[in-house]
């Protein structure tokens, strides 16, 4: 029965009758939930209908049952990537490589995170860090999407990326709320009396997967792409007798408004010059009694030499010191300075990833000092 309803679902999605294709495919699904291949194909679909966190989901489960299916890991890879989960696309798109060396696509994909990655360093270089730590409550929680699939792999054209099946979807089966710390944000599910090996949580760049499977019953999914970058090696849960506590951990020192990621609206398009001359613009001349003018441009140039070549003492020295070895640093080294300075709590700083990328960078004091972690 699943294999006829298999065959006919990859009849509708040739036929790009995608919704059809989730139809079919989930109902092969609740006769045979454990096959592979039917939840890869049913990524592709998702993929089709630009439910891309759903393909995450059904891409990941199969790869979990079939490490050796490499167009789970492509279409994992490619979902991730239309959700600006560069990181996490490029870790699933390296491993189908290593299983398929001959497949361009892999390449080329890995290329394009390797670009976007490069992209998101230097906005984040440039971006100024808001310091509003005030609490947020969450808006309750959408239920769970099913699935769907196909045979067919396209990157470009996918859309916004949000699951739009979540709007008419019924009460939520467990509420959820969050608040927020300087650097983390606490969720909490309400599930009374899960067993902890009945809990699945993995934690992505800007993604978080929740799998709750009850025996006898759906498996519940809360798989949100988040409003902010996290730190996923830092993050935790705890399953408790009355609820699920799930500790993210922020990329970034910000406020989260929300839980889950909204597309901002599209900036406003610039006026567009018309000719090069359009560029250059004339510095305003101010009236003097003085015979001579003053030359503005010169006098500028002269006081950010000064500021350049000022000598800085003490604790701004030392800052602007850290701060150029940032600024001039490659990835690893800017990782391994972040990562050893937050888990020290501000007294270790590292520039060796090797050292500090596989291991809890544990604080020192200095001396005559206690040191002592703060617990929750």
């Amino acid at each position: 029965m699943a294999g006829e309803l298999e065959k006919r679902a990859s009849e509708a999605f040739l036929d790009d009758n995608f919704e059809l294709a989730l139809e079919l495919y989930t109902q092969a699904l609740s006769l045979d939930g454990q096959n592979a291949n039917l939840l890869a194909n049913r990524a592709q679909v998702h993929i089709k209908l630009e439910r891309f966190t759903d393909a995450v989901a059904d891409a990941s489960k199969a790869i979990g049952l079939d490490h050796s299916m490499t167009k789970a890991y492509l279409r994992k890879g490619i979902a991730c990537i239309q959700l600006e989960e560069y990181e996490t696309a490029k870790v699933a798109l390296k491993a189908g490589a290593s299983l398929d060396p001959s497949n361009t696509k892999f390449k080329n994909l890995i290329e394009e995170c390797d670009k976007r990655i490069a992209e998101e360093m230097n906005d984040t270089l440039k971006a100024p860090v808001s310091m509003d730590l005030q609490s947020s409550v969450l808006h309750p929680l959408g239920s769970p999407t099913t699935g769907n699939e196909p045979a067919k792999e396209k990157v470009s054209g996918q859309g916004s990326g949000r699951s739009t099946s979540a709007l008419d979807s019924p009460k939520p089966k467990y509420r959820h709320e969050f608040y927020q710390k300087p650097n983390e944000v606490v969720l909490t599910i309400f599930a009374k009396g899960i067993p902890a090996e009945n809990v699945n949580i993995e934690f992505g760049e800007q993604m978080l997967s929740v799998a709750i499977d009850v025996p006898g019953e759906e498996t519940f999914f809360f798989q949100p792409r988040l409003f902010a970058k996290i730190v996923p090696e830092m993050c935790r849960y705890e399953v408790l007798s009355t609820k699920i506590e799930i500790r993210l951990h922020k990329a970034d020192t910000i406020n989260w408004t929300t839980l889950e990621y909204k597309r901002k609206a599209k900036a406003s398009t610039l006026p567009k010059l018309n000719s090069p001359t359009d560029l250059k613009t004339e510095r305003p001349t101010y009236p003097s009694s003085k015979s001579k003018g003053i030359d503005w441009d010169k006098l500028e140039a002269e006081v950010k030499n000064e500021e350049k070549d000022e000598k800085l003492d003490g604790d701004a020295a030392l800052n602007k010191f850290f701060r150029d070895i940032y600024q001039s640093a490659d990835e690893d080294t800017r990782r391994a300075m972040s990562k050893s300075f937050v888990e020290s709590n501000g007294t270790v700083l590292s520039t060796n990833w090797k050292d500090v990328g596989t291991k809890t960078v544990e604080g020192s004091a200095p001396d005559g000092l206690e040191f002592r972690q703060w617990e929750y």
